[in-house]
């Protein structure tokens, strides 16, 4: 009696269907990166809203990522796919404006600047805090918001009914 290994990978038909979204998440990334670096442009001679910038850079990266992907797979985002763009959206954003900051602490900043800023927020930790959590859950939501709308007005599906 021989024995026979059972194969648990998927079907090739079921890992066709589920697209990986590594790449749009890369086109978001690419679009938000983009637009910051216009809107940083225009700051040089023009005073805009940081949450403002924010929020365009945003949009402009999931602009970027839905209709790539729309054009590539003629299909709207599911509601899972929705999630994951928006939490890598996310997390591309905070990496990135962690790398910004570093690169500023280390190249813009002296030693003496270092240390008042070090000081101020360990004398008044809370408002700092507060404010990193209220643009984590800022840049959430318009994220959410943002990838949600541009997938219902780009839907082919939708288009043609």
């Amino acid at each position: 009696m021989s024995r026979q290994t059972t194969t648990l990978n998927k079907s090739p038909a079921l890992a066709t269907t589920q697209p990986k979204l590594a790449q749009y998440v890369g086109f978001f990334a690419i679009g938000y990166t983009l637009a910051s670096t216009i809107f940083m442009m225009i700051q040089t001679q023009f005073a805009l809203n940081s949450q403002l910038v924010m929020v365009v850079s945003i949009i402009v990266g999931a602009y970027i990522a839905v209709s790539k992907f729309i054009k590539h797979h003629q299909r709207a985002l599911a509601k899972g796919e929705i999630n994951t763009l928006m939490f890598g959206g996310v997390a591309i954003v905070w990496l990135l404006t962690a790398i910004y900051f570093l690169a500023i602490w280390f190249w813009l900043f002296d030693m003496v600047s270092r240390e008042v800023l070090f000081e101020m927020a360990m004398a008044r930790p809370l408002p700092l805090l507060s404010s990193l959590v209220m643009m984590f859950v800022f840049t959430l939501v318009s994220a959410r918001l943002s990838i949600w709308v541009i997938n219902h007005f780009l839907n082919p599906i939708h288009k043609n009914t």
